[in-house]
């Protein structure tokens, strides 16, 4: 892959993080107004961890050594699990459903709504999980790359 097209990416994923970030501290701000303010907290740290985890990525991001279409796959996948995973969590503290996160005390909502958030929460899992993958991949042969040596 074009070394700019790495850095491109890199730069995109930093901002983008930054983005959730900001959206996950803002989320924090109305915890106490939405319907359910347990799953409301669990909104804030989710935009902001995945806020993190997409900076960081893209920090290390013209490290790995992927294919060219392992780079864009991996790319539209974290973008698409990081957001998808707040904009879950948030329609679930919005409306009080989301059976699925039991614990963060979602309710069984209407069939439509169970079937949005189940399917943002399944396949943003698929896609984080796919991602951490290919990440250690690509960053497990930049690792064993021969070290090019500095000439005397």
């Amino acid at each position: 892959m074009e070394k700019n097209t790495k850095i491109q990416q890199a730069n995109k994923l930093i901002f983008l993080g930054l983005i959730l970030f900001v959206i996950g501290l803002l989320v924090g701000l109305f915890v106490q107004n939405m319907t359910n303010p347990r799953m409301a907290l669990a909104a804030h740290l989710e935009g902001v961890m995945n806020g993190m985890f997409l900076v960081i990525l893209g920090l290390i991001w013209t490290r790995l050594v992927l294919s060219k279409i392992a780079f864009r796959v991996a790319f539209w996948l974290v973008v698409y699990g990081t957001f998808a995973n707040l904009i879950a969590v948030i329609f679930a503290a919005l409306t009080g459903f989301g059976k699925m996160m039991p614990i963060a005390g979602g309710q069984e909502g209407t069939r439509i709504i169970e079937s949005l958030i189940t399917f943002l929460l399944v396949s943003l899992a698929l896609c984080i999980v796919s991602v951490c993958v290919i990440v250690l991949i690509g960053f497990y042969k930049h690792m064993i790359q021969p070290t090019k040596e500095i000439a005397n």
